[in-house]
């Protein structure tokens, strides 16, 4: 069964271009060679350096374990050095040459069988089976993608070159190549759980609001309100302070668990209310 089939059925039907048509395109432009600046559907075509693609990926820490994608894979350099790594690895490009192209150039590098390409459109793609994304795209594609990005599972890893996502949402960290010269700036978003809302401890409430990675909030108890200090989030991992206590742990989907390290050391749980 082809990997296609198998895990990304839904990607793989957004495909404009069918197994028929891509083989008689394979056949009919073997010479084929992108130029740099080629106008896209709402892009142009710029390749990553090789050692930004290198950066990026060791920034998401990919591993065979992972399924990298790729929107507007170009000439499938991100997705085929991911498939090095042994990841399983599917770009998503609307061009068609560039598409026979890349699966060209993934046989040649011999992961074909973990590098995939599909003829689509970015926006309407199904992603949401990715553990990493690996982009280069303007800040207008990266907004209008934001919404599907900031749904993925917590934990995610985005990694983008040069163009920073926005809209409020920092990026939890940023690297760059040495020497510094163009495209060379990397920036890693971590999808955050959501914990906006009451939940309920062994003693007291917790309220907590949250933009994006940041949560606020406060913890009552008998009537006494307390603020949550820096409170932050790195995928489903939470960190924040009450009273100077320090409450770190994880958060599972309803419910969350950890560690309370203040003048005692103890274990913490809460549970989400229902609204």
């Amino acid at each position: 069964m082809s990997f296609c089939r198998k895990a990304l059925h839904c990607i793989c039907a957004i495909s404009i271009v069918v197994s028929g048509t891509s083989v008689a395109a394979d056949a009919g432009q073997t010479q084929y060679k992108p130029k740099v600046g080629q106008k896209g559907k709402d892009v142009v075509w710029i390749p990553s350096p090789e050692a930004m693609v290198e950066k990026m990926l060791d920034m998401a820490h990919v591993t065979p374990q992972d399924l990298v994608i790729d929107l507007g894979s170009g000439d499938g350099r991100n997705v085929i050095a991911a498939a090095k790594r042994g990841a399983r690895a599917l770009g998503v490009e609307y061009n068609a040459d560039l598409v026979t192209y890349s699966r060209r150039a993934a046989a040649a590098a011999g992961v074909a069988e973990r590098a995939t390409f599909v003829q689509g459109d970015m926006y309407e793609a199904d992603i949401s089976q990715a553990s990493a994304l690996i982009l280069f795209l303007i800040p207008y594609n990266l907004m209008k993608l934001a919404p599907k990005l900031l749904a993925l599972k917590p934990g995610t890893r985005i990694v983008s070159n040069t163009y920073e996502i926005g809209g409020g949402w920092e990026p939890d960290e940023t690297d760059r190549l040495q020497p510094c010269l163009t495209w060379c700036v990397a920036y890693l978003y971590i999808v955050p759980a959501k914990v906006e809302g009451t939940w309920a401890l062994p003693q007291g409430e917790l309220t907590l609001e949250q933009s994006f990675q940041k949560v606020t909030g406060v913890h009552e108890r008998e009537g006494i309100r307390v603020p949550i200090e820096n409170g932050t989030l790195r995928g489903n991992e939470i960190r924040f302070m009450i009273n100077q206590t320090e409450y770190t742990g994880r958060v599972n989907g309803d419910s969350m668990d950890g560690i309370a390290k203040g003048r005692l050391t103890s274990t913490w749980t809460a549970k989400r209310v229902a609204e």
